[in-house]
Formats: structure tokens, sequence, C-alpha cells
């Protein structure tokens, strides 16, 4: 196989080219009318259209150049978007104009995409700049009047906006959907008189300082980027409180126990900066608890959210949790957590808005950076309406990188605290810098705001750090829901894989005519699992034990990927582990989509292709993720350079498993190793990953002082069809 160390590529600009139709749908008039007043012949002005491709050639090469120089300022963004927009209009324009013949238009239209092509392959590595290009994406004011005075400069009169018409002569726009689900109706009926908490005094407004009349949130952003070696990037923890989770029989390693202290101390807000691995999902809920912040909102990607229900019942087991899926017809309105992923926020967020939350959590906080998009927009929606509710709410944003690309990242971040708005610091930390007794004008003010703003709740660890708190190596699960019709088709073939295995049971039972039989006959559930076993090992169609779990590997797939993606940005390098060949082509897929470069490690290649791979993932610090097969790559390779691992398949024994994540554990490696496991929750899948934990408890025992083996890959399979046959049987007679 060749080296996959790439970036996705781009054959054809279109996020850039969009439709004549697509740019009346999203800006609400043909491009013609909106720059020229209706009239397309001044589209070239006395200067030909030539000054039009010039202007945007240059702009394209200067936004190539930022991009180059590896810092994506706000200025970048706002000249991108401009060009982006101006290519569309222009593009819309050579499409419609009748007065050229085809030759022309095709040679126009080819020099277009040549430019739009440019911008796009300059930009493909940075979301942050493709999301401008979203159909959810707002277009500043600052990106229209720089591409109104492009036009100018191409020669082109450009026309003035169209004032706003009147609200009552606008043509009505269909009314969107509200979904409000059933359960929070009755909740709402229930508790009519919800009341807002002012129980702890509201900060005043704004007040005298010498601070007033600077402009604060520039040189706030600049005292991070000057901050030396050594500088706090963590606020001030109070000692290591109580370790014992109330309720639960988990218990809290110190550097959580501290964060859930300060919480407890009455600390509101929290930038939760810590290293993936540290255990930021058990700080929030935990905090929550500290905070008695119920209802508690959390908003998480769709690959974690079934994961933070499962947490809550371990971290917080007096408390109900709730997931929020599709339109919510399946959510608890009564729960004391309330768990939504991003995606589909924009369908609850008028529910969630008055739902009386007195905290809100965002996981992976980082999606939220670009503040023109859609779902950014609902979170801080949500956040100020829950601080006008709430005096003093719990806000926590988790996120192990809260800067992507640039420093200015960080703002949307301190909005959803409520440290900062879209123009100043608000009360808290316009009192705390006003306190220092400088302004931006004096040689300690830096210094002295970046305190500032760490002590308004910035937490940060890396796994150096707390090494002693933590094991050399674990295992860590994300259960994830497999939605949709893959989802669906893989349940019910694993209905009916089980309803098989019972037909085989009672046909077994019949013939053998001993009369009916007091519970469940295990001895004969065993025979009955290594019969399929038999059968599904010499079939190569139909559902058995092994086409179900590649299914589930298909269906995990793209899940997984994100998640490695989300590690890599996060932690540095991943290694990615799937055993079938189609689930890490779709892995790739996912990955050359979103601009992260992966090597591929696979059984097919040969020993100069591999090392050529294994070294790209090594040495080369642009290659993120290594793709792995479970076979191929289990053993003998050094992945140290990496440690964070994805499973997202799993093997078939806890011996394949271990030697996976050896790969990366193991001498040389300076670093605690975390091995994140994607479980399709309530599938096969599941009881083949508690198999696997069960095998290795008992390895361990048996190989203490020995070097036996304990356990095979038959073992494993015969072990889940036992509890599949078993599960089915019970279910018919509870009783038994």
């Amino acid at each position: 196989m060749p080296v996959r160390a790439t970036t996705a590529q781009v054959s054809r600009p279109e996020a850039v080219c969009l439709q004549e139709e697509e740019y009346v749908a999203r800006r609400g008039q043909p491009p013609t009318a909106a720059r020229r007043g209706g009239n397309g012949d001044k589209r070239r002005g006395r200067r030909g259209g030539e000054d039009v491709m010039s202007v945007l050639t240059r702009a394209v090469r200067e936004v190539r150049t930022a991009l180059g120089n590896g810092r994506v300022t706000s200025a970048t963004r706002t000249k991108f978007q401009a060009v982006a927009l101006m290519l569309r209009d222009e593009r819309a324009r050579v499409r419609a104009d009748d007065t050229i013949g085809e030759t022309k238009r095709n040679e126009q239209l080819k020099r277009l995409d040549d430019v739009a092509t440019s911008l796009a392959m300059g930009a493909v590595r940075d979301q942050s700049l493709m999301a401008l290009l979203g159909e959810d994406a707002v277009v500043s004011d600052e990106a229209r009047a720089l591409e109104r005075d492009m036009l100018r400069r191409a020669g082109v009169e450009a026309a003035p906006e169209p004032e706003p018409e009147p609200e009552e002569e606008s043509p009505a726009a269909p009314a969107k959907a509200v979904i409000v689900p059933q359960s929070v109706v009755s909740r709402q009926m229930a508790n009519p008189f919800l009341a807002p908490d002012f129980s702890a005094a509201r900060p005043s407004g704004p007040r005298p300082s010498r601070l007033t009349g600077w402009e604060l949130l520039g040189p706030l952003l600049r005292s991070f980027e000057r901050a030396g070696a050594g500088a706090p990037a963590c606020m001030e923890l109070p000692a290591s409180g109580s370790r014992t989770v109330p309720g639960g029989s988990q218990e809290l390693m110190p550097h959580q126990a501290q964060m859930v202290a300060a919480a407890a101390d009455g600390h509101r807000t929290f930038l939760l900066a810590d290293e993936p691995g540290l255990g930021k999902t058990a700080q929030a809920l935990l905090a929550a608890e500290a905070a008695k912040a119920y209802p508690l909102l959390v908003v998480v990607p769709n690959v974690v959210k079934t994961n933070w229900v499962r947490e809550a019942g371990m971290w917080a087991p007096r408390r109900s949790a709730t997931a929020i899926h599709g339109n919510g017809d399946s959510v608890n309105g009564f729960a004391d957590i309330v768990v939504v992923n991003y995606e589909i926020l924009d369908r609850h967020v008028g529910w969630l808005g008055d739902f009386g939350f007195r905290g809100m959590v965002v996981d992976e906080a980082h999606f939220i950076k670009n503040k023109t998009s859609q779902r950014s927009q609902h979170v801080l929606n949500l956040s100020e309406r829950i601080r006008s509710f709430t005096a003093q709410p719990l806000l926590m944003a988790l996120t192990g990188t809260p800067l992507i690309n640039d420093i200015e990242d960080f703002l949307a971040i301190w909005e959803f605290l409520g440290w900062i708005d879209d123009k100043k610091p608000l009360v808290a930390l316009m009192d705390a810098l006003t306190e220092t007794g400088l302004t931006p004008a004096d040689p300690g003010f830096y210094s002295a705001a970046r305190q500032c703003v760490v002590d308004m709740g910035i937490v940060r660890r890396r796994k150096v750090d707390v090494a002693a708190d933590i094991p050399a190596r674990r295992v860590a699960d994300l259960p994830v829901e497999l939605d949709g019709p893959a989802g669906r088709s893989i349940r019910a073939a694993e209905r009916d894989l089980a309803r098989r295995m019972v037909i085989r049971y009672d046909d077994a039972l019949a013939a053998r005519g001993s009369g009916p039989v007091d519970g469940i006959d295990h001895d004969l559930v065993r025979r009955v699992a290594t019969w399929e076993q038999k059968d599904a090992a010499g079939s190569s169609s139909g559902d058995n034990v092994f086409s179900m779990m590649r299914r589930i590997g298909q269906a995990k797939a793209a899940l997984a990927a994100d998640y490695a993606a989300q590690l890599a940005r996060s932690a540095g390098k991943v290694v990615f582990f799937a055993k079938h060949v189609d689930v890490m082509d779709a892995a790739e897929e996912t990955f050359a989509k979103q601009g992260v470069r992966y090597s591929s490690i696979r059984g097919d290649q040969t020993s100069a292709a591999r090392q050529r791979n294994i070294d790209a993932f090594v040495k080369d610090p642009e290659v993120a993720i290594a793709v792995c097969s479970l076979t191929a790559a289990g053993v003998g390779i050094n992945l140290q350079v990496a440690s964070n691992m994805v499973l997202a398949e799993l093997p078939w024994t806890a011996a394949e498993q271990t030697q996976a994540i050896d790969r990366s554990h193991r001498i040389g490696q300076s670093m605690p190793v975390t091995a994140w496991r994607i479980i399709a929750a309530q599938t096969i899948d599941a009881r083949i990953a508690e198999l696997i934990d069960d095998k290795a408890g008992l390895a361990a025992v048996a190989l203490d002082g020995s070097d036996e083996e304990v356990g095979s890959s038959t073992d494993a399979q015969h072990a889940a069809l036992v509890a599949l046959l078993t599960d089915e049987l019970r279910s018919r007679t509870p009783a038994a």
C-alpha cells in the first residue's frame, strides 16, 4: 500500500463556488442585483473583467501567505470570507451572463475555479476557515465591507447595501418547528412557577475605573502570547479535598479532588483544560454536585454523549441523567442531568433555555471557537439565559486544547463563562484588573492581567504533572449509540441470531424427550453456542457472530475516527486500531476530510512500505495519526511517540488488546498510556468488552509466575454466544 501521510485532497472548489441558486437562497437576492443595482454590464467597468481576476488572485495569494506563516488572525479570516463571497458572486454572474459565448464562459469559469481551488487548498487544514463557508456561517460586517472595497479596486461600482424592507411588507418566512418533548411539558406543568435563583447577590453594573475607556480584550489576549516559561497556567487550587464519591464506590485522584474542592469553596466558572486522560468528565460531574448546580445541562460531541450518561451513573449515582436523541421523544424531563450533542442543539435550544438550569458544562469547548457558527451562538445564548436565571450558576468549559489556531480562540470560551462580552471584560474580571492598579501602558500589566484571567478559573494539568496520580496504562471505554438504519439493522440481526439459537435449544430439548426443564439447561446452552460457532466458521453468508462484529465496526468507524481526530488535536499523536480493512478505509476517509494527516500500517504492505509508514508517523510531526491493523501492527513495532490510542474495533482476546496497547506502552514511553475503546452500547460489542476484561483478570492471576497463556479467541466468541442465548432465554422465563 502507498504511504498515506497526506492531507485531504481538494479536486474541485465546491465549498467556495456555490451555484447561483444557492447564493440567492443564502443572501436573499441575486448577486447581480446585490452588487450592481440589477445592471450586469457594469461588472467589468471601464477596465474590463480582467481586473476582477487580478484583485481576486492577489487577495488569494495574500491569504495563502498569511496561512503559510502559521498564524490565522481575525484579519485573515475576514479576508478569506470576503474573497469567498466575491468568488461566489463573480461565478454566479458569469454563469448567468448571456452576452458572452459558451467558450468564453467556460474559460472564465475555469479561471475562477482555479482561483477558488487555490483558496480552498490553502485553508483545507484549518477548520475555522472552512466553517466560514458553511451554511450556518454568519457573514461579518467586516467581510462585507472588505468585499465592497475589493470590488471598487477592480473598477466595479458597488451598489449600496439595500435597506431592509419594513417587517410588515416582508413575505412571512415559514415558522421553524418548535420541539418541546412531552416529558418536558409534563415537568413544566408539575412545576409551573419555577422561580429564578436570586439567593446570591448579582454583580452590580460597571463601576468607575482607571481602565474605563481602554480597549482591553486585545491586551488580555496578548498577555497569554507574551507569557514566559514557567508562567502559571492554573488557578490556585485548595488542598485536596475528600476523595470519596458521595453515594458511590469510586474514588477520586488527588488532582481531581482539588478541582472539586474549589467548586465546594464557591468558585463557579472553570476552563478545565487538563490533558485527555485526566478525568475531566468526573471532575465536572462532581463539581456540579459540590455546587448543587441542578438541573445541569451538558453539551457534548455526539461520540461521547452516551458515555456522559454512563459516567453520570458512576460519579453522581444519586442523580438521574438523560440524553436527548433526535427530537427528544425518549428524554426524561425530570432528570437532574440533561446531555445533548452539538449536532441537534438547534432543535432544542428553545425549551433548554427555559428549563431552569443552574449549571452548564460544554465538553470539547474548542468546538465553539468560531463565534459565527450557529452552534456557537446557541451555546452562548444558553449560557446567557442561564446567567439571567441563576445568580451564580456553575459554568464549565472542558477542553484539552482551548487554542486550536489562534489566541483569539479564547474569546468564545471566555464569553461562555461570563468573563467577557464581545467588547470588554465583564464586572468580575474588570474588578480584578482594576485592583492591579495598572493599565496596558504600564510595564507590568501583561503578566498581572494574565494572572487575573487564570484566577477566574483556568485549570490546566498535564499527564506528566500528575503522573503519580494515574496508572501507567489504563483502558477507558467510550460507549456510543448506533443510531439510524445501520444501528437498527445491527440490533435486528442480533435479535435474529438469538432467536435462531433459541430454536436450536428448544429443538434439542424436544429431541432429548426428557420432559420440561426447570429453568435453563446451561450445559445445553453451551452446546448450542458451540454448534452456532462451528456453523459461523464454515459460512461466508448470513448473520453470525463474525459478520455482526464487522458490521458493528463499520457503523462505529466514523465516530471512532472523529474522536481520534479530536485527541490528535488536543493531545498529540494517536494510534488508531481496527480489525477490518473497510473500517480502516472509512476512518482514513474521515481524517482526509478533516485535513488530518495520517500514515497507514496494514498487512498487505511490503516491509519497505510498512517501514516508511511507521517512520512517517514516528518522525514527521505533521503526521498525527497511525491507522493500524490489529493483526498487522499489533506486534513487533514501536509507536511510543503516542500516549493515546483508539480501539475502533475490539480484538477477541485480552492478549491481543494488551499487545496493541504495548505498541505505545513500552520502554522509551515517558507518559502514561490511555487506550480508548469505542463500544457500541446495547449490542454484542459490549458483551465482548466485558469478556475481554474478565479474561484479562483471569490471565493476571494465572500468569503470576507462569508463562501459560489463558484464554483464546474461540473462548471469547463462544462466551459471547452463550451470554446472548442465556439472556434471550431469561427474557422469556423471568423466574429462571
